[in-house]
């Protein structure tokens, strides 16, 4: 064996949520190409990416989930059906977010609830329940969260976003302290600013897209292909020591 052998994901099965599209879209295509079968979820459809995984010769199981009110109970039934689709489970992305924005004044209830629901309560309770099937199975396993640049910045006019992006990268800090020592690995990514649907509004407003491309060294904006090697490491043997971990994917955005 080498140490490319350690970044295999032959035989292992992910859960990625959020991955109709963008980001979770390209996450779920990175681990199928490095030999994963994956569980999909999305209130979209999934019939794109179900294809685009079984054009890598993996296995995919496709579940359509709202996740605003996710509680513990629907997440342990989601992490069981997502074994008994697939046989097994291995690794648990939580990729799936909202953004809403608008001045802190005029912020509304709904909006807030509804990202802090998605983006962090969510992520929480996916993870509570892996975890209880790693341990349950009596291995270990993978966790990787979806932080952001603004985990660490307050960012502009989206006050629920950056709360719960803040509290993902904490959360995994905390998850990684208490499970670390059972074999679960929990980490986080941090992208900054790539071409998504969530980032349109930005991207069409020329004066903004200009000020954020001009403080990205890498002087473009990121693509959902960037975070394949970031997940794909994470996910494989080759991170079995890293813990609590928030890893940047941003041009260098965070060194400015």
């Amino acid at each position: 064996m080498t140490v490319l052998d350690d970044f295999r994901l032959d035989g292992r099965v992910a859960l990625v949520t959020g991955a109709a599209r963008g980001l979770g879209q390209g996450i779920a295509l990175g681990l199928a190409e490095a030999g994963a079968n994956v569980a999909a979820l999305d209130i979209l459809p999934l019939d794109e990416t179900r294809e685009a995984i079984s054009t890598q010769g993996r296995r995919c199981h496709t579940l359509n989930f709202v996740l605003r009110g996710t509680n513990a109970a629907q997440a342990r039934k989601i992490i069981d059906e997502s074994v008994e689709a697939l046989g097994r489970l291995d690794i648990l992305v939580n990729n799936a977010g909202l953004i809403r924005r608008s001045a802190a004044f005029e912020f509304g209830e709904e909006d807030w609830e509804e990202v802090i629901s998605v983006n962090l309560s969510s992520a929480f309770y996916f993870s509570q329940a892996v975890a209880r099937h790693f341990v349950e199975e009596s291995k270990g396993g993978k966790i990787i969260n979806l932080a952001s640049v603004l985990s660490f910045q307050g960012g502009l006019l989206v006050p629920s976003y950056a709360a719960s992006k803040a509290g993902l990268a904490n959360l995994t800090r905390a998850l990684s302290n208490e499970w670390a020592s059972q074999g679960i690995n929990v980490n986080a990514i941090a992208p900054s600013y790539f071409s998504t649907e969530m980032t349109v509004a930005l991207r069409g407003d020329e004066e903004r897209a200009d000020e954020l491309l001009g403080r990205i060294p890498a002087g473009r904006w990121g693509e959902p292909e960037d975070l394949k090697g970031a997940v794909v490491f994470l996910a494989s043997n080759a991170a079995d020591y890293v813990h609590g971990a928030t890893l940047p994917v941003d041009g260098g955005w965070l060194g400015r």
